[in-house]
């Protein structure tokens, strides 16, 4: 019970960093041009985003909802098979797709702000949930190289 209570006690601040960051580039940047934070780098900016990675299904917001949903239920449930003994993890995925259902359940859009750059090519916008959720497979993707008891790899 108490791995229960701090998990979620962790993933609730880490979807508050989120809505306040989302809240604070919808109030300092939405309206205006990108703010250069590192020219030719790296600009602050306020993106809409009503699809879902790199702007795919655009407009289906509410199957983009449902799909958050189930996968949330989906991780939850199979948490010991899909993440072991992992904490941090689950706590960034789990943070990463309640910060994004929000936005989509409460705007119809996501709010993206973090736009890397280099020249003219951009990485698509994205935001602090994103990165969680990245973060979190990187850290998935190193633990699958630990050796294991017994020398078995998960």
């Amino acid at each position: 019970m108490k791995r229960f209570i701090v998990t979620f006690a962790v993933v609730a601040n880490l979807c508050f960093a989120d809505a306040v960051v989302k809240e604070l580039a919808a109030g300092l940047l939405k309206g205006s041009a990108a703010v250069s934070a590192i020219p030719g780098f790296f600009n602050l900016a306020y993106v809409e985003n009503r699809g879902c990675a790199w702007g795919m299904f655009q407009g289906a917001v509410w199957p983009l909802a449902a799909f958050g949903v189930a996968a949330l239920a989906l991780l939850v449930w199979k948490r010991r098979a899909v993440f072991g003994d992992a904490w941090v993890a689950p706590c960034l995925i789990y943070a990463g797709i309640a910060g994004n259902l929000v936005d989509r359940v409460f705007r119809g859009y996501v709010i993206d702000m973090f736009d890397f750059h280099w020249g003219v090519h951009h990485f698509p916008c994205f935001n602090l949930a994103d990165v969680y959720i990245c973060v979190a497979a990187g850290l998935l993707v190193l633990d699958s190289f630990l050796p294991r008891k017994g020398g078995k790899s998960a």
